[in-house]
């Protein structure tokens, strides 16, 4: 399987969590991927949280529910470690779909609501930080 080159910006559709033109930002320094999520909660064996994206009133403060996830520690660039919250997800991107690890985390100082880190990149696509859009121009177009 040939690797499709990426951008370091791009829209991307989850469909398992009904969540459509997501913002997402390459990152070839994060390992794990992440989504932007509060008032994050565990009620009876469940996850319950609120997908925030500004940029899209019909899935801004979406709740979200997840039965199956885990806890991880995830290391920040400045050597912080955080404890998280895990889900497994798919992705639409280039009209395909992938399955996704995503990490709940609050962003709400980045641009972008969802991350794109290595793991999920590694064997898929290349990353070239000149271009953006790849797939979201080919699937529009």
């Amino acid at each position: 399987m040939s690797k499709k080159i990426i951008g370091r910006r791009d829209v991307a559709n989850f469909p398992n969590l009904g969540l459509a033109h997501v913002d997402i930002k390459i990152d070839t320094g994060a390992y794990t991927s992440s989504i932007h999520c509060d008032q994050i909660e565990e009620i009876n064996n469940e996850l319950h949280c609120r997908f925030l994206n500004p940029k899209d009133k019909q899935s801004n403060h979406k709740q979200l529910v997840f039965k199956d996830y885990k806890h991880i520690k995830v290391k920040s660039s400045n050597g912080i470690v955080q404890h998280r919250y895990q889900i497994k997800s798919t992705i639409q991107l280039f009209g395909k779909t992938y399955k996704i690890s995503l990490s709940l985390a609050d962003r709400s100082s980045m641009k972008n609501p969802v991350l794109i880190g290595r793991k999920f990149l590694n064997k898929k696509f290349i990353v070239d930080t000149d271009l953006e859009y790849l797939s979201h121009n080919t699937t529009t177009s």
